[in-house]
C-alpha cells in the first residue's frame, strides 16, 4: 500500500505571491502545501474545505520557516499540530520540524491573507508541485 498524506496544494498565483510577501530566509524553498492527516493512503478521503487564511508566520532562526493557516476557522488540526505552510529550511532541516518550530517557539499574527487551497492526497516523500 502506497503511504502519503491528504491536504491541499497551495495554488501558483497564491504561492507567487505569498513569496513575494514573505521572502524565504533559508535556501531550500518548500512552500507547497498544507497537511490535513498524515498517514494516509490514497484511498483516504480528501479534506473539504477550498480556501483558508494566512495569519502567522514562524522561524526559528536556525533554518525552519513557516507560516502558519486558518482553515474551517482553526488552526488546530486533529492530531493536535498546526495547519501550516513549511516556507524554507536551512541545510540539514526537514519540512516535519515545522510543526515542532510552531509548538516550541511559537508564531507572530500578520494580517489575514486569503489562501485557495486545492485538496490532495501527496506520496510520502515527494513534492506537492505538480
Amino acid at each position: 500500500m502506497s503511504k502519503g498524506y491528504t491536504g491541499w496544494a497551495v495554488p501558483e498565483p497564491d504561492r507567487s505571491r505569498l513569496l513575494a510577501r514573505f521572502p524565504p530566509a533559508y535556501s531550500n524553498v518548500v512552500a507547497e502545501h498544507v497537511t490535513h492527516t498524515f498517514p494516509a493512503a490514497p484511498h483516504y478521503p480528501l479534506p473539504t474545505e477550498t480556501a483558508g487564511r494566512v495569519i502567522g508566520f514562524a522561524d526559528d532562526g536556525k533554518g525552519v520557516q513557516a507560516l502558519v493557516v486558518e482553515i474551517g476557522g482553526t488552526t488546530g488540526r486533529h492530531d493536535g499540530s498546526t495547519f501550516h505552510v513549511t516556507w524554507s529550511l536551512g541545510p540539514g532541516r526537514r519540512a516535519r520540524e515545522s510543526n515542532d518550530v510552531i509548538a516550541a517557539h511559537g508564531w507572530t499574527p500578520v494580517e489575514p491573507i486569503p489562501l485557495a487551497l486545492e485538496p490532495r492526497w501527496f506520496p510520502s516523500g515527494g513534492t506537492g508541485r505538480r
